[in-house]
C-alpha cells in the first residue's frame, strides 16, 4: 500500500503555506529553517496519521536518495524524527529507525528548472539501493522536501518493485505542486528566491546553524570562476576543508565543469598548510 502526504498543497503562485525565502535558505543550508519544516511536517503526519502510529508497527524513516553529500532533506529528517520519536515514546510506542537509499549517478543540471519529460530523462539512467533484509515488515516512510512532477516518486516506486518490498510505504513531503497549470520551474522560483547570487550565500553560511549539502556545493563549484574565488577568499579553513572532502566525496573532480574552481580549492588549501607549516 503506497500513501502520499504532503504538508502543503501549492495550487497557485499567490501562496504557498510557506515563506518562499525560507524554503530557498532551507534549500542552500540554513539549519534552522530546516528544523522548523522538520517539526511542522513531522506535526502534521502525527495529525494526519495517528491511527497508523497506534498500531505499533516499526516505522523506518528514509530521507530523499543521495550519494555522499546529504541533501536538504537530510536535514528536515533529523528534526522530524526527534518531533516524531518525542510523541511515539510518549505513548509508549516503538521509535522510528533509519535506512538511506544509495544512489550512483550525480549530474550537474539543476533539477529544478526543468520540465517533467527532462526530469525523467535525466534521472532514468540512475539506480537507486537500499537494504532489503533490514526493511522486512516494516512500515516505510520515504521522506523529501517538496513533490513536483513525481519523477523522484517514480523512481523510488521503481526501486521498491525491483527489490520486492511488500512494505506499507509512505511519501511524505513538506509541498506538493497540486495544479498541473503551474510549470515544474516553480521549483526553481522557491529554491532560488533568496540566492540570486554566489555571495548571498554568506549570510547562511555565517548564520550559526549551517548545514552543508548537494545544491549548495553543485551551485558554487558551477559558479563563474572569478566570483568563486572572491566568495572565498574571507571563508575559513573549516568551511573550505569540508567543502573539498564533500566535493571529492560526490566525485565533483571528475567532471570537466567543476574543475576549475576545485582546482583552485585543492591550491588554497595547499597554500594555507604551507602558512601553517
Amino acid at each position: 500500500m503506497h500513501t502520499t502526504y504532503s504538508l502543503h498543497k501549492i495550487s497557485t503562485t499567490d501562496d504557498f503555506g510557506f515563506k518562499a525565502a525560507d524554503y530557498s535558505r532551507f534549500k542552500f543550508g540554513d539549519g534552522d529553517i530546516a528544523v522548523n519544516f522538520g517539526e511542522a511536517l513531522a506535526i502534521g503526519f502525527i495529525k494526519e496519521h495517528t491511527d497508523l502510529l497506534n498500531t505499533g508497527h516499526q516505522l523506518v524513516v528514509i530521507p530523499s536518495p543521495y550519494s555522499f553529500i546529504p541533501t536538504a532533506t537530510f536535514t528536515l529528517k533529523n528534526t522530524f524524527v526527534s518531533t516524531l520519536n518525542r510523541w511515539l515514546a510518549k505513548h509508549n510506542l516503538p521509535v522510528v529507525q533509519e535506512n538511506k537509499v544509495h544512489r550512483t549517478i550525480t549530474y550537474k543540471e539543476d533539477y529544478g528548472e526543468l520540465n517533467a519529460e527532462e526530469r525523467l530523462r535525466l534521472i532514468g539512467n540512475d539506480s537507486f539501493h537500499i537494504d532489503k533484509a533490514f526493511l522486512k515488515g516494516k512500515t516505510l516512510v520515504f521522506l523529501d522536501d517538496i513533490r513536483i512532477t513525481g519523477g523522484h516518486e517514480r523512481m523510488i516506486k521503481k526501486m521498491i518493485d525491483a527489490y520486492e518490498l511488500d512494505n506499507t510505504v509512505y511519501m511524505l513531503y513538506f509541498a506538493e505542486l497540486v495544479n498541473d497549470a503551474i510549470h515544474p520551474s516553480i521549483e526553481n522560483y522557491l529554491n532560488y528566491f533568496s540566492v540570486q547570487t554566489i555571495f548571498d550565500l554568506d549570510d547562511i553560511i555565517n548564520g550559526g546553524n549551517f548545514c552543508i549539502n548537494t545544491r549548495i556545493v553543485k551551485y558554487m563549484l558551477n559558479y563563474d570562476h572569478e566570483s568563486f574565488c572572491v566568495f572565498l577568499q574571507n571563508k575559513s579553513d573549516a568551511f573550505i576543508n569540508q567543502f573539498y572532502d564533500m566535493a571529492l566525496g560526490n566525485s565533483y573532480h571528475t567532471m570537466e565543469s567543476y574543475r576549475p574552481n576545485l582546482n583552485y580549492l585543492s591550491n588554497q588549501l595547499v597554500s594555507n598548510n604551507k602558512k601553517l607549516a
